[in-house]
């Protein structure tokens, strides 16, 4: 081995005064079994020969240590497994891009939250499609894996649930609406007194505040505490599964904080979250995160507490036909009160739709978390962690 280069130490034991010298050894071969023969009773056997020091040696490396660049510590990325994650997060990435709205306007109506949330749905069942690919036996889980999984599937089970119950408190302010129209429909008999009292109602009940939505934001803080998955050792694969789980997650977050926060009508709890470039999928993620976040705030300080837009343009027609049927006028001879009434008639249909859109959707993502538990709980009932060789090369397939 020409060129390389030993260091060794001569010492005068009486003085403890150390000589350092540098030789350069060249044409060195050695033996296979390396430093198990060498006599180290022997000064010829070894090149470092000192007398005992008062204090040990320790090297000091001020750029780190050379040889943990060199042999860094975990596990190597096979081009199938980079391929695969490439592909995860590629698809990721190009849906984030997707939905961002073109306009601010598109923002919080329900046919984007209804993209949004089938694009929670496809990147949940794509987790489902990489562990299968992955061929990720359960029985080779870590612990604190499933544990995360697990204890995230609870919340998030728990996150839906408040979203269904505001979902359908806004469907029942969709029948005190119709309430509304019918003692609004000229064609009734005029019941200004009743108009007055089904429009009060109707403005109680959607300003009023579920209670689930407001649990649901101890629920989402704490997500958000615990966002970095474990960090994964000897394992190519878990660092694969950890890697694409966390970008599900921060997709996660994201989409219920913005539906949480559009609800509510608030952004005094509107999550902003920040990924490292390293992801495929962080500039897509950081655009639509700025974008819509800022949308919200700018709607929210400019006092409108209507966030979701169909919602918004049924409040906006009621708080223009509200004060018309309070001062003591027969409102429905004028023109412009039945102009109202007919717009509000067709927004209120518009907002109905959505709404049974969003329900649907909210409910499909309820499904697939619920199916992704039920599935690893299964797995683990049937695959004890020491089973034959049948059992251990079962895959999670419909995580």
């Amino acid at each position: 081995m020409s060129g390389l280069f030993f260091t060794y130490l001569e010492a005068a034991s009486q003085s403890h005064v150390f000589e350092i010298s540098t030789k350069t050894i060249s044409n060195i071969s050695f033996p296979e079994t390396s430093f198990e023969n060498l006599d180290l009773n022997s000064t010829s056997s070894v090149l470092i020969k000192m007398s005992r020091p008062q204090e040990p040696h320790r090297p000091s490396f001020p750029f780190g240590n050379p040889f943990r660049m060199i042999l860094p510590k975990g596990s190597y990325l096979s081009p199938r497994l980079l391929d695969l994650l490439n592909n995860f997060e590629n698809t990721l990435a190009e849906r984030l891009r997707k939905l961002k709205p073109k306009g601010t306007e598109d923002v919080l109506s329900c046919s984007w939250m209804k993209s949004v949330m089938e694009c929670l749905c496809e990147t949940h069942k794509d987790i489902k499609i990489l562990i299968t690919d992955l061929e990720l036996p359960v029985c080779d889980w870590d612990d604190k894996w499933i544990d995360v999984y697990l204890d995230n599937s609870v919340k998030l089970l728990d996150i839906c649930i408040a979203l269904s119950s505001e979902l359908s408190r806004l469907n029942q302010g969709h029948l005190l609406l119709q309430f509304v129209l019918r003692n609004l429909d000229p064609a009734s008999p005029k019941q200004p007194e009743r108009s007055r009292s089904s429009l009060e109602s109707w403005r109680k009940h959607i300003g009023s505040e579920n209670p689930k939505l407001l649990k649901s934001l101890t629920i989402l803080e704490s997500l958000t505490e615990s966002i970095n998955l474990p960090k994964v050792k000897n394992s190519a694969k878990g660092k694969v599964l950890m890697r694409a789980m966390y970008g599900v997650r921060v997709v996660t977050v994201f989409v219920c904080s913005v539906f949480v926060s559009g609800f509510r009508g608030s952004a005094d709890k509107l999550i902003d979250l920040h990924v490292a470039d390293s992801y495929l999928w962080s500039k897509a993620f950081t655009d639509l995160q700025s974008f819509v976040n800022g949308e919200i705030r700018n709607v929210l300080c400019g006092g409108r507490v209507a966030v979701l837009k169909e919602l918004e343009a049924v409040d906006t027609i009621m708080k223009k036909l509200y004060p018309m049927t309070q001062n003591g006028v027969d409102p429905f001879e004028d023109s412009t009160f039945q102009t109202l009434v007919s717009d509000l008639g067709k927004s209120a249909e518009r907002l109905s739709e959505g709404l049974d859109l969003l329900t649907k959707e909210v409910d499909g993502f309820f499904q697939v978390v619920l199916s992704g538990r039920d599935a690893l709980l299964g797995n683990l009932r049937v695959s004890p962690m020491k089973e034959d060789d049948v059992q251990q090369q079962r895959v999670l397939r419909s995580f």
